[in-house]
């Protein structure tokens, strides 16, 4: 037998210490999915405000998972895509903008979903090339190959950036 065989799809207990993390699977990422939209609003009625610092970027996902995939109804690849695309935003929001406070915003129209982040930076995103041995610096190069466009508008106080990509409609 080989030594992972058997175990696709499931990922094993964390460990932080001593004491073990809850195991991941579905239904405790919908529940915590869920969560995030009670406790932050609905992105898709109105901008979320989220505190910058790093645990965001889980929360953002959250948020994004669970209005993609089970209020658009979208696929699971689109959805996936979408989720790393907004994590790659709002970590650079967090990382690079020295701001409080950013916002999430999604908005879906036909044929078209869009996905923004608003932060108080006027400073621009710069798409940089990258190599296979790159371990950071990919994240725009990411939301550049996997949607089907993004920009950056800048506001009188900040900007917001933000990609788009095709959907079917039904």
């Amino acid at each position: 037998m080989g030594g992972m065989a058997g175990l696709e799809g499931t990922e094993q207990p964390r460990r932080h210490g001593s004491a073990t993390a809850a195991r991941w699977s579905p239904a405790v990422e919908d529940e915590r999915a869920l969560k995030a939209l009670e406790l932050f609003g609905n992105p898709t009625e109105a901008e979320v405000p989220l505190p910058s610092r790093p645990e965001s970027a889980a929360t953002a996902r959250r948020l994004a998972q669970v209005v993609v995939l089970r209020q658009w109804g979208l696929s699971p690849k689109m959805t996936e895509d979408a989720v790393l695309l907004v994590s790659e935003l709002v970590g650079n929001a967090v990382r690079h903008t020295g701001a409080r406070v950013f916002g999430l915003r999604m908005r879906r129209r036909r044929g078209w979903i869009r996905i923004e982040v608003r932060d108080p930076s006027r400073g621009l995103p710069c798409l940089m090339p990258v190599q296979e041995t790159d371990v950071s610096g990919r994240g725009l190069f990411l939301v550049d190959k996997l949607s089907d466009r993004w920009g950056v508008d800048l506001l009188p106080r900040g900007k917001t950036t933000w990609f788009e990509m095709r959907v079917a409609d039904r």
